[in-house]
């Protein structure tokens, strides 16, 4: 199908784009990447009269070092971040993810913070995003502001980010030396995950001494795993001391049902996964 006829828009500051936005309201759409947007605006589920394009903004590009946390641009491209030796040493849990979003072509024309505020229960950056503790900050016309991760997912496909607002970049806090690992259970290869589980963990000692876990498309919006993170600590790095914490990967979860497995089975796949990705996080074989 074609979409229908709207305006168009390319501003080359942040300025310009969220006065665009503030002055287009409700009419406007932003296109980052176009990975999500765009089928959305051919299928016509979405027909507004302006469309503002952030891709000629520069300084919503790129990765960079500052002090306790790498900032990525929300315009970054998942293929920049995912290969990233920063990200890859400080937030590891994050290029572990992108390894795993969709195909080549995708990771190569889909952004960080596109996908981010695209908020979809089942993308593939949320979960690692929350379970790193990352920080979005927002433009609007009443300035910048910064949102934790624990208040940037509201609901299905929403978030935190206001009508007058653009996401410029996110902040992930530095894990340094913590094991990673995103386990992803698809039916087919490049597909949205039935379920997944990102695990980043502290060692020491041969024990767990800090876990983060975030869960993929157990409920509305990614969830921690705050149940398991409080029982790993202290616990062998081994098959034995990690089961036991991770049967409590599905308390508080609200899983949908759907063509790609009920409710319970989900849960399941939770446990599974998440003891899985703390044991491989842990570096156990």
């Amino acid at each position: 199908m074609i979409p229908a006829a709207f305006d168009y828009l390319a501003p080359t500051s942040v300025e310009e784009a969220v006065a665009a936005l503030a002055e287009h309201g409700d009419d406007a759409k932003i296109i980052a990447g176009g990975q999500s947007l765009l089928p959305v605006l051919r299928m016509r589920l979405n027909a507004p009269e302006m469309v503002i394009d952030l891709g000629r903004i520069p300084s919503l590009r790129g990765v960079r070092d500052d002090g306790d946390a790498i900032v990525v641009g929300a315009m970054t491209p998942h293929a920049v971040v995912g290969t990233d030796p920063l990200v890859a040493e400080h937030a590891g849990l994050v290029a572990q993810a992108v390894e795993h979003l969709a195909d080549a072509q995708v990771r190569h024309r889909g952004t960080f913070g596109g996908a981010l505020a695209h908020a979809d229960p089942a993308g593939d950056l949320g979960a690692p995003a929350l379970a790193l503790g990352a920080e979005f900050v927002v433009a609007g016309s009443a300035g910048t502001r910064t949102v934790a991760a624990d208040d940037f997912f509201v609901g299905l496909f929403e978030t935190a980010i206001g009508e007058d607002e653009i996401l410029t970049e996110v902040r992930l806090p530095k894990h340094t030396g913590w094991g990673a690992h995103y386990e992803k259970f698809v039916r087919v290869v490049h597909q949205w995950p039935i379920v997944a589980v990102a695990a980043t963990v502290r060692i020491e000692g041969g024990a767990v001494a800090e876990a983060r876990i975030g869960l993929t498309n157990m409920g509305a919006t990614p969830l921690r795993a705050r149940a398991v993170e409080a029982a790993l600590v202290g616990q062998p790095a081994t098959e034995d001391g990690v089961r036991a914490a991770a049967e409590l990967a599905a308390e508080g979860t609200d899983p949908p049902s759907d063509l790609n497995g009920a409710a319970d089975y989900r849960r399941h796949l939770a446990r599974v996964l998440t003891r899985r990705a703390v044991l491989a996080a842990a570096g156990v074989a």
